[in-house]
């Protein structure tokens, strides 16, 4: 199955939140694929595994680390999504979490409609690398 991949000003034209909304899902089958290739395991523990990545408070870890190597644009894109508004905070997260959360999945979301499937899998190993212990 092939993609139409969009040009960085299309991709610029949806909003933020809507970024994320693809963009967690993209996370989200990164964090779901890197647990299942660390061995057969019961779906209860890879489910236990999954949360600890995928929350506010792992992702806000990653912003910091993840804003560092961007480039201009994609800076200007983490900052957009850290910056929108009309989130609605969960009652298991601070809100300067879940925006920075939020931020890391319209980066996501954009690169992944550009096409820039290496660039998310460069940044992603960097996040697994600095925030994961080496025996998860």
């Amino acid at each position: 199955m092939s993609r139409e991949l969009l040009s960085r000003r299309e991709a610029n034209a949806y909003s933020p939140l809507s970024l994320a909304f693809l963009g967690d899902s993209v996370y989200d089958m990164l964090v779901r694929e890197y647990l299942l290739r660390q061995g057969n395991m019961p779906v209860a523990k890879l489910h236990s595994a999954k949360i600890k990545l995928v929350c506010a408070e792992f992702q806000s870890a990653a912003y910091d680390l993840i804003a560092e190597v961007l480039d201009e644009r994609e800076l200007a894109v983490l900052k957009r999504g850290r910056n929108a508004t009309g989130n609605t905070v969960p009652k298991h997260a601070e809100a300067v979490q879940y925006r920075r959360a939020t931020a890391v999945e319209s980066l996501l979301g954009y690169l992944y409609l550009t096409g820039k499937d290496e660039r998310i899998r460069e940044l992603f190993e960097l996040v697994l690398k600095n925030l994961t212990d080496p025996g998860e």
